[in-house]
């Protein structure tokens, strides 16, 4: 599989790119600056620069011709201000969707948030940023030219990953380490049964492949 994911540097796509690489797959990752480039060489994928809050539809549509799956995993980060999770977080979103659409990419998944929703209350940067991500989902989820998976994870850390996770469409508060985060993604882009299933993650006592099958209806 050729798969482009936006957000190319971030923690979990760096994960993300070394598990895909290392199983074969073909790999591009968007990123904003050219320096960024040698840490997606050595996870095994291909650097390409485009900033996902000044490019048009049709620029980013034109790296994911002959994609065969998309992944969302972008973000303003915890250190940026409320303009941004606008313009990442729900801008940059709403545009990669409409570029998948746009270049004939169907198999599109989101990193979302748990807790993300568009009537989310609340003026802090956080409840911005879940106002934001649900606005995103809730836009790429009524896409019909899309088959869409949408995971929210709960609490991110740096743990190692246990290969376990917990994977349902609620699952409660609870945290997961952003190995497992990457590991769920890997199956979810490979499992087109999971397409229109909005999931969350915590760690759990289930292995990654058995809770995607599961959830797939397998």
């Amino acid at each position: 599989m050729r798969i482009v994911i936006a957000g190319g540097h971030g923690q979990i796509a760096l994960r993300l790119e070394r598990l895909l690489a290392a199983r074969g797959d073909e790999v591009a990752g968007i990123i904003r600056r050219a320096e960024q480039g040698d840490d997606l060489r050595q996870a095994g994928a291909e650097p390409v620069v485009l900033d996902l809050e000044s490019a048009s539809v049709e620029e980013v549509a034109e790296r994911l011709r002959g994609a065969d799956a998309a992944v969302f995993a972008a973000g303003a980060g915890p250190g940026s201000g409320v303009d941004r999770k606008d313009t990442v977080d729900r801008g940059a979103a709403v545009l990669f969707a409409d570029a998948a659409v746009q270049a004939g990419v169907r198999r599109y998944v989101v990193v979302s948030s748990m807790g993300a929703d568009p009537a989310h209350q609340g003026d802090e940067v956080f409840d911005v940023y879940l106002r934001a991500k649900g606005e995103a989902d809730a836009y790429v989820t009524g896409l019909d030219a899309l088959d869409w998976t949408v995971l929210r994870p709960g609490s991110l850390t740096n743990d190692a990953g246990t290969g376990r996770v917990r994977l349902e469409a609620h699952t409660g508060r609870g945290s997961v380490p952003r190995d497992d985060v990457a590991a769920v993604l890997a199956e979810l882009v490979d499992t087109p049964a999971t397409a229109g299933l909005v999931l969350e993650l915590v760690s759990g006592p289930t292995p990654v492949s058995v809770a995607v099958k599961s959830v797939a209806g397998n």
